[in-house]
């Protein structure tokens, strides 16, 4: 069994899912893990992959759960990604993007940051 925390980030991954499902988009990988770190979702949108953060805060003090996505981890995920496309062969084929998603879970608000940030080394 998981902890809370766990199943609060599980909960929010599946918000966040359908909330870009609703908008186009689609679902290619969920919780996509590697030696370089983990992507909670990787979707499609037109000809576009967008790799997606999910994070959720129960408090602001520290800033805004979109704001918790720090260099450290932007590296982590573009590491990540870099991966994931060159084990699918579309590295130098298709276009992509990182975007954020932060979710409330007292009022249940979303922040999606499309383009959260660019890639250094990519």
């Amino acid at each position: 069994m998981g902890s809370p925390s766990t199943a609060l980030g599980q909960l929010a991954e599946q918000r966040a899912c359908r909330f870009l499902e609703a908008k186009g988009f689609r679902l290619l990988a969920q919780n996509f893990s590697c030696a370089m770190g983990e992507i909670d979702l990787i979707m499609q949108h037109k000809d576009e992959i967008v790799f997606v953060e999910v994070r959720t805060r129960h408090n602001a003090d520290y800033g805004s759960a979109v704001e918790s996505v720090h260099l450290y981890k932007q590296n982590k995920l573009v590491k990540t990604a870099t991966y994931y496309l060159q084990k699918k062969g579309w590295f130098d084929k298709v276009d992509c993007r990182f975007d954020v998603i932060g979710i409330n879970p007292q009022s249940g608000e979303i922040e999606w940051v499309e383009n959260a940030f660019e890639p250094q080394n990519f």
